[in-house]
């Protein structure tokens, strides 16, 4: 047994019931320390590969998509799932050689006249977690960062997409000396997060994303955690509602609200309540006049969520909401299809103000002033994502500096998380880390300071032999 063998085995000894894991974390991180710091040239080779195949493959996932939703509307699978990876990749690419140079930092007088610079390197074997709502952008756009960054990946997709899983496992297939692809149930991914990667992503709930940093923190991997909570929409009382509501429908109809910012539930004066659900129901209609066999709204995903946000409603119901449906025919149970579902009377007690609701219900809350939304947003959990709807410049400074999310949106929803060259990521109970942008290369990346000294640097010399000299300059110059 080589020194490599038996250092993986002690780290993986949480593992050890499957043996698949094991092998496939050693073999990446044997390969990896074959080469250490993959050439740039290496990196854009792969992401050009990944690009061309999801490209190649588009037809194919998209078929797959609807499959394992039953009704996936081609529309959000493009625009939230193809889309953005391209996107992702391309913007990659470009700013890879910019990222891997090393960073120029200032000495000082103290270190001077030795040099200082943060060199970034590949961590090792990092480890992805997929979730199942947009199992193509929330696999592929965290590999591509990944691989610019110069690691191995492990990345284990949802057991709830086993069709579109057999196509990405496909496309990914000419990368797999730097890609495996992990299936199974929530135990292995159980194992899979109590793996000593050298970082390890996971997207999904709060409540599982506590789960997977207990695993992970017996090996002291670090994490990031893309988690979620009930991220609010806040309407202040001089926007036409009109315009409101058309920027954040599509926030909570794409994907059938099964998305981790969408808007989770409306802050808006009292006497704008009425006027928003008439002008909902009618934006609605008209996106999709279809209604409940409407192609370009999807399906819940399975029979588990769909009854989950079932129980919401009818807990709702029973303790005094009302709900206003946008359609005669919102519900059909066999096809596990819901349309959007307006509620108010809202009270905190009911199941969907104590849970995030991904999916397509929208309770609504009437304030009397704006201090009030405020305060009533600092008072929960802070979320991945808030929303406002004001061209108010001051309304937009005071929640800007008065409350904490993971992003804001301003008069829109959903789309910062499409910013390439911004960071996305949460805070406190929504998450930590961040992997977009620049600083997902970061977070994929080790950033290691050094510092170099010339052949002539007499401090050496100075602290070795002239100590109480040395004490009354540094004194003097430096502590004043």
């Amino acid at each position: 047994m080589s020194p490599h063998d038996k250092l993986y085995k002690v780290q993986t000894n949480n593992c050890k019931n499957n043996a698949q894991l094991i092998d496939s974390f050693n073999t990446l991180k044997l390969d990896f320390e074959k080469q250490v710091n993959p050439h740039k040239d290496i990196r854009i080779e792969q992401l050009k590969v990944l690009k061309t195949n999801l490209i190649k493959f588009k037809p194919e996932l998209l078929k797959a998509l609807e499959t394992d939703y039953g009704q996936r509307s081609n529309f959000d699978s493009v625009l939230a799932d193809i889309l953005p990876t391209v996107q992702h990749i391309k913007y990659t690419t470009k700013n890879l050689a910019k990222w891997m140079k090393p960073s120029y930092r200032k000495s000082g007088l103290l270190l001077a006249p030795s040099t200082i610079k943060v060199q970034y390197q590949p961590l090792g074997v990092v480890g992805i977690i997929v979730p199942w709502n947009f199992p193509i952008f929330l696999s592929l756009g965290p590999i591509a960062t990944a691989l610019a960054a110069g690691n191995k990946i492990m990345v284990k997709l949802s057991e709830f997409t086993p069709h579109t899983n057999q196509i990405i496992t496909q496309l990914l297939k000419p990368l797999s000396a730097d890609i495996i692809v992990i299936e199974g149930e929530r135990d292995v991914s159980r194992e899979f997060s109590s793996l000593p990667f050298d970082h390890l992503l996971f997207t999904g709930s709060t409540e599982i994303g506590k789960q997977v940093m207990r695993a992970a923190s017996d090996n002291l991997t670090p994490v990031t955690l893309e988690l979620g909570g009930k991220s609010p929409v806040i309407i202040d009382d001089e926007i036409d509602i009109k315009t409101a509501v058309s920027r954040l429908l599509i926030g909570k109809c794409l994907n059938a609200g099964q998305i981790c910012v969408a808007p989770d539930y409306i802050l808006l004066p009292k006497e704008k309540v009425q006027g928003f659900i008439d002008c909902f129901i009618q934006e609605f209609n008209k996106a999709y006049p279809e209604g409940i066999n409407d192609v370009n709204f999807s399906s819940i995903i399975n029979n588990k969520q769909f009854s989950r946000l079932n129980s919401y409603l009818e807990d709702a119901i029973d303790k005094g909401a009302t709900v206003s449906a946008v359609t005669q025919t919102s519900i059909d149970s066999k096809k596990h299809r819901l349309l959007p579902q307006l509620i108010t009377n809202v009270t905190e007690d009911m199941l969907l103000m104590k849970n995030e609701i991904f999916g397509p219900i929208l309770p609504l809350i009437g304030y009397k002033n704006f201090e009030d939304a405020i305060d009533y947003i600092n008072k929960k959990d802070r979320p991945l994502a808030l929303y406002l709807m004001s061209f108010n410049k001051k309304t937009q400074k005071n929640v800007l500096e008065n409350t904490h999310s993971g992003g804001v949106c301003i008069n829109d929803t959903l789309m910062h998380v499409s910013a390439d060259d911004a960071p996305f990521g949460g805070i406190g109970p929504s998450g930590m880390g961040q992997y977009h942008g620049k600083e997902g290369f970061l977070t994929f990346s080790k950033a290691k300071t050094v510092l170099k000294s010339y052949r002539f640097s007499p401090r050496s010399l100075c602290l070795n032999h002239y100590k109480k000299m040395m004490q009354r300059v540094l004194e003097k110059i430096f502590i004043n």
